[in-house]
């Protein structure tokens, strides 16, 4: 039963590398990339809804400085356009009808830090993410000894297994983090 645990524990810990890999990776640098648009929210007056912009449109990267926004439904470019506007992240994309073409400027030195500083609350948040599996699966194994499922010596064991997996996966989060940090510093 304990094994169990420890490969969902494993999982979990999986899962919050898996997602300040996804965060880091709409955070802009100076080259384009197609996930830099994840988080745009279209709110699609003909639909009447709010959608991801993956959901009505293709986005390709044809060179490093510039993103191709091809919506499936080209009713929805106007929408399109101006969600990316709104996004905040200061992008200007600009229509010919048919397709979006969104330039990537490059960044200022201010901006750059305001990035490195979103790089570092997500780090933080990710540690807490995964300070959290470390405390349910202590809970856990506590809970397991106190109900003579596993004796004192074994719940001393996999806490220390917990806290070894805990060390790992935020030594983890720290170096996707200062990769970020680095591409980000990069002109």
């Amino acid at each position: 039963m304990s094994s169990e645990y420890l490969d969902a524990m494993e999982d979990d810990f999986s899962k919050v590398l898996d997602g300040i890999k996804k965060d880091l990776s709409t955070i802009r640098t100076g080259r384009a990339s197609p996930q830099l648009l994840d988080g745009v929210q279209v709110k699609v007056s003909a639909y009447g809804a709010s959608m991801p912009l993956n959901q009505l449109a293709s986005v390709s990267v044809p060179e490093a400085r510039m993103l191709i926004v091809n919506p499936w439904d080209k009713g929805t470019l106007g929408d399109i356009e101006r969600a990316i506007m709104v996004s905040g992240l200061g992008l200007n994309p600009s229509s010919d009808g048919q397709i979006i073409r969104v330039p990537i400027p490059a960044l200022t030195g201010e901006r750059r830090k305001d990035l490195v500083r979103s790089v570092g609350k997500m780090t933080e948040d990710a540690r807490i993410r995964a300070r959290g599996v470390r405390k349910e699966y202590n809970d856990l194994f506590k809970q397991e000894e106190n109900d003579k499922a596993i004796t004192e010596d074994e719940m001393h064991r996999f806490l220390e297994k917990v806290q070894d997996a805990t060390n790992k996966t935020i030594k983890q989060v720290e170096s996707i983090a200062a990769d970020k940090e680095k591409e980000v510093q990069e002109v």
